[in-house]
């Protein structure tokens, strides 16, 4: 065999240098021939001597050669095979299947199999499933666990095709098989290194006293500073303890500097700090409340600066007494389970009025939309702010689509006033015609872009003013000239009432008007019973003088006998849930408004004993609303946030699609058993 085997290539032409120069010498003879004929025969006789030698030689020495070669390529392919066994770096070998075919003693050392294993990778690395091997590209990267190590696992595709084209004993021309090379480099040490210097990372934090002048006003004099003292002390306890540094900037304000390590136990004790603070009790009536904003895992200091202010604003809009966590990609809400305290003080709405007048006259047209299916209250708080509009003689439209039969005697009643046109009130797509430059759009009701009338217009219009009672989420109008959002307020048209107060001595409202803002303090408050204020019954009052007619509003909500039945249908096959939660279903069939129902429904339940939150689900245009309400235990809008929605402390609600009415039951059980096992919510 060893006599078939042909040298080619730099090996052959070396071995063959010796009959090269032979030809050579036979030049040489040639010419000495010309000059000497016995001096040629001469070397014509050394000449066929030496190519008797040379071919003598190459004849002897060949087999010899090619033995060596064998033996070196022998050995070679065995010192390598030593050599990828001892490899230090973890190595295998897999099929295009990934199952184990070769491993090397590294990796037999990390994953504690013998030499033999030849079972799939994805038993030794669940992570790494068949999807995930190398198919057409050529290489792929991915990070895997194994005991308490990590890895970075690296696979490279090797065709076998070309191999075994060449091959005397098998068929390959179709043949698309490969295997895989396997590596695993170990980053446990630069995943502690990398985790320990993330760890020490800065977090930036504003911590704000959400009623500090109110609780002070509660003692005498001569207590204050000792309450102001114990605050301080407590604060720069709590925050010493998480090895942090606490500042105070201001009477009611501190800055706090902590390692984002520190940040852990904040979350795993879920700022207990919120509760703590309340306990400083020196004979004040009134528990002082704080709100935390953290900014962290920012590219710089300032920017996680700026995200703790932006985190402090989300807890003061959402009502004070809780903590927001700010990071590039999510946002997480700890606390809120207080009411926000109401300002005594009108001066904030006294300064929104003006604002408001000043971006009015400004503009030539008024749009004012609210949330769709517009409630009682979004549409009396667009009445009141197209009555400011008209009087400062801008020409203003409401922008309406759907309306239900609870909002239909009210739309009814202002479309038959004389000093409505026919297109003050109009839909989506006449509004957009509006939009533009010299249009100031004015959302009420809500400050959640998604759920507007017509969120096309928050994008058409430069000039942009929210007013709104709901607790800010992280979803929001974020490019409003002005926002006034007030979640201690009853309800937007409550706002608007105030508002009415202070934009001119002018306006001079309608008693059709009055009564629809009247209308919808009534419907947020459930009849002056839940979320009333001192400046709730004074925005009441106000309208009363202006003509509100409280006999006139019960005749515009009376409802019909199908809404009744569904409503009593709902409270009667109600679940009570964990001994705390009602949860039930309203029908839709038959109704024109079955939301608003359930919404009615959801407030019916409370009236039960033991009843904590109550939870309405309906089924409505091919989605599924959840009406969420309670009296002051449980923070119904937190349950909601979980569930994509929102809302107040004790009134929220949600929507989703894709579901069936009983999957989404089992949505909101879901939430409360995890909710209740994170203790993010605590029931007696």
């Amino acid at each position: 065999m060893k006599n078939k085997i042909k040298l080619k290539g730099r090996l052959k032409r070396y071995v063959q240098t010796s009959l090269y120069l032979g030809f050579l010498l036979v030049l040489v003879n040639l010419v000495v021939y010309l000059f000497s004929a016995p001096a040629g025969l001469v070397l014509t006789g050394f000449v066929l001597i030496y190519f008797i030698v040379v071919l003598l030689l190459q004849y002897y020495n060949r087999p010899v050669i090619m033995n060596e070669m064998v033996s070196f390529a022998t050995q070679y392919g065995q010192v390598q095979k030593v050599l990828l066994r001892e490899l230090e770096i973890p190595y295998a070998i897999l099929d295009d299947e990934g199952h184990v075919i070769w491993t090397n003693e590294a990796f037999e050392d990390v994953v504690h199999k013998g030499k033999g294993y030849r079972k799939s990778i994805t038993s030794l690395f669940p992570s790494i499933t068949r999807e995930k091997l190398p198919g057409e590209e050529e290489f792929t990267e991915l990070d895997v666990a194994y005991e308490d190590s990590n890895y970075v696992a690296r696979m490279r595709r090797i065709s076998l095709k070309e191999m075994l084209e060449s091959s005397d004993i098998v068929n390959a021309k179709e043949y698309e098989g490969f295997l895989i090379a396997f590596y695993l480099f170990d980053e446990t040490a630069l995943r502690i290194a990398l985790q320990e210097v993330d760890d020490q990372s800065l977090a930036v934090g504003l911590l704000y006293l959400d009623n500090y002048d109110e609780a002070l006003e509660s003692i005498e004099e001569v207590r204050r500073s000792l309450l102001t003292a114990l605050i301080d002390r407590k604060i720069n306890k709590y925050i010493a303890a998480l090895d942090g540094i606490c500042k105070k900037i201001e009477k009611d304000k501190y800055m706090i500097v902590l390692r984002k390590k520190a940040t852990e136990s904040l979350r795993e004790s879920r700022f207990d700090i919120l509760e703590d603070v309340k306990t400083v009790n020196i004979g004040n009536e009134m528990a002082v409340t704080i709100s935390i904003g953290l900014g962290l895992d920012g590219y710089t200091y300032a920017q996680n600066y700026e995200f703790a202010r932006n985190a402090i604003d989300l807890a003061l809009g959402r009502g004070g007494d809780q903590a927001v966590v700010k990071t590039p990609e999510n946002i997480t809400y700890y606390g809120g389970k207080s009411q926000q305290v109401e300002k005594n003080t009108r001066v904030k709405a006294r300064v929104k009025a003006q604002a408001l007048r000043e971006i009015i006259t400004s503009k030539e047209n008024v749009l004012i939309m609210g949330h769709r299916f517009a409630d009682v209250d979004s549409f009396g708080a667009a009445v009141g702010i197209h009555r400011i509009a008209t009087t400062l003689e801008r020409r203003a439209h409401i922008v309406l689509n759907d309306v239900s039969t609870s909002l239909k005697p009210m739309v009814d009643l202002m479309k038959s006033h004389e000093e409505y046109d026919d297109d003050t009130i109009i839909p989506s797509q006449q509004a957009v015609e509006y939009a533009g430059s010299n249009t100031v759009l004015v959302v009420v009701d809500v400050n959640k872009p998604s759920i507007t009338e017509c969120p096309e217009l928050l994008r058409m219009c430069k000039s942009i003013v929210v007013l709104d009672h709901h607790r800010q989420g992280t979803e929001s109008i974020e490019n409003a000239t002005l926002s006034y959002v007030e979640a201690y307020a009853s309800s937007a048209c409550e706002m608007v009432s105030e508002i009415l107060q202070y934009i001119g001595e002018s306006i001079r409202i309608t008693a059709e008007e009055a009564d629809c803002m009247y209308s919808g303090i009534m419907i947020d408050t459930d009849n002056f019973m839940t979320k009333t204020g001192v400046r709730t019954f004074e925005a009441a009052a106000f309208l009363r003088r202006n003509g509100a007619d409280v006999t006139r509003v019960r005749k515009l909500f009376r409802e019909n006998a199908n809404e009744y039945k569904a409503r009593a249908d709902a409270v009667g096959q109600a679940e009570i849930y964990k001994n705390v939660f009602a949860i039930s279903t309203c029908a839709s069939e038959g109704l024109e408004s079955p939301t608003i129902v359930g919404a009615q429904a959801a407030n019916e339940l409370l009236n039960i004993r033991g009843v904590k939150a109550s939870f309405v689900l309906t089924e409505y245009q091919n989605q599924i609303f959840v009406s969420a309400r309670s009296i002051d235990e449980v923070n119904v809008q937190v349950i909601m946030e979980k569930m994509g929605g929102g809302g107040h402390l004790s009134a929220a609600g949600c929507q989703f699609k894709d579901a069936s009415i009983f999957e989404g039951i089992g949505m909101v059980k879901a939430t409360l058993d995890k909710m209740l096992s994170e203790g993010e919510l605590e029931i007696d």
